[in-house]
């Protein structure tokens, strides 16, 4: 695993160019495809993270990594998955306002309003498509990462006091 980061390191700080900067969609579905899905995934367990986007990487790419909690609580894991070119398709009218941080801050927190539930269409690293709606801790976890793919920070979005 320590090979992995060495390859992959940890992209970190607000004015880092590559955290800025909005993915591109990926558009051919192949082995390096799949194989860059599995390290992503293990680099997220590897950063102690609950997510991670490829830009926090160094990759552009339209990939995220997330974990699927119990309950909606941070805890046990029912499973992970790779998200390739997701998309927020629907939202519950409902926000809530809950504390983030993030890998790529280490040491920043900041309170985020997010969406309750929302629904997502994304493809697996096979290239099949999928919908899938997520609420709580869940959704947050999707959204927060979405956001890297849109060169957005959490700090751009934590609400002030």
């Amino acid at each position: 695993m320590d090979q992995l980061k060495i390859f992959y390191p940890l992209f970190i700080w607000v004015d880092n160019p590559t955290l800025k900067k909005k993915s591109k969609k990926i558009v051919h579905f192949d082995d390096e495809i799949q194989e860059f899905a599995e390290i992503l995934l293990s680099l997220m367990y590897a950063y102690d993270g609950v997510g991670l986007a490829a830009p926090q990487i160094g990759k552009n790419i339209q990939m995220i990594a997330v974990t699927e909690h119990k309950n909606n609580k941070r805890g046990e894991i029912l499973r992970e998955y790779v998200l390739i070119n997701p998309e927020i398709v629907e939202t519950s009218p409902t926000t809530i306002l809950w504390e983030e941080a993030c890998l790529s801050l280490p040491g920043m927190t900041g309170k985020v309003k997010r969406y309750q539930r929302i629904k997502v269409r994304f493809f697996d690293p096979l290239g099949n498509q999928h919908m899938k709606k997520v609420s709580g801790l869940n959704a947050r976890i999707i959204q927060h990462e979405l956001d890297h793919l849109e060169g957005v920070l959490f700090v751009d979005k934590v609400i002030k006091k």
